[in-house]
């Protein structure tokens, strides 16, 4: 359990360097527009992302892929994974799937690697993929023997990590208030992982209008600390 357990804990550490660091995923649109300001408002947002957008693309992405993996169905997981970009309908936040993706498959190769990985790295150089962090964890919590619940898990709860780091300093909120949030934020995983499973595949990539609306305007903002 601990070999497991290790490997898990520093795929999942805001630390991990991912890239993701970089990207706010339009929070930062909301920010400057002061619909978010404080802890309290922050939250509001996080339970909605958390449930009405994160679970439907990279949450629900993973439990399809980490399925796909045990089935050796490599034509679905790069299948899959077309369809994670091409649902993402902002430019920014697009590329900050592909680019955190490319950087998670390049660093878990090296850190955790497997046949199917290594694959799915060479058709992303190939540009035959595109990249996406969803399809990464599936790809090495099934090789660690991490179960499908714990995947989805991680893969939501490294998400939410960096955002919560991200606020921290665009918002800015303090480091206690942070990690309060980030504590928080595990009763709201945990009930999103029970939704994940009983969501359709037909439901992949469901998100709401105004995130999206928030992730295109953010690229006209005067002044940028994030790169989405």
């Amino acid at each position: 359990m601990i070999e497991r357990l290790f490997p898990l804990i520093q795929l999942c550490d805001s630390n991990f360097p991912s890239g993701s660091f970089s990207h706010s995923f339009g929070m930062e649109t909301y920010i400057q527009e002061e619909k978010i300001h404080d802890a309290h408002s922050f939250k509001e947002f996080l339970k909605v992302y958390i449930l009405k957008s994160l679970s439907y693309t990279d949450g629900l992405g993973c439990r399809i892929a980490y399925a796909l993996i045990l089935d050796q169905d490599e034509e679905g997981i790069w299948d899959l994974d077309e369809k994670l970009f091409a649902s993402c309908s902002a430019k920014e936040s697009r590329e900050a799937s592909r680019r955190i993706g490319q950087q998670m498959a390049k660093l878990c190769m090296t850190l955790y690697p497997s046949d199917m990985l290594s694959i799915y790295l060479i058709k992303i150089k190939e540009k035959k993929c595109y990249g996406h962090p969803a399809i990464v964890f599936a790809l090495v919590c099934t090789e660690l023997g991490i179960s499908v619940d714990m995947a989805i898990t991680a893969c939501l709860y490294a998400a939410v990590s960096s955002l919560i780091q991200n606020a921290v300093r665009g918002i800015p909120l303090g480091q206690t208030a942070g990690q309060s949030l980030l504590l928080w934020t595990h009763g709201i995983i945990q009930t999103a992982v029970v939704v994940i499973k009983e969501m359709t595949e037909d439901e992949l990539g469901r998100t709401l209008p105004g995130l999206e609306i928030s992730q295109m305007r953010h690229e006209q903002l005067h002044v940028r600390l994030f790169m989405s």
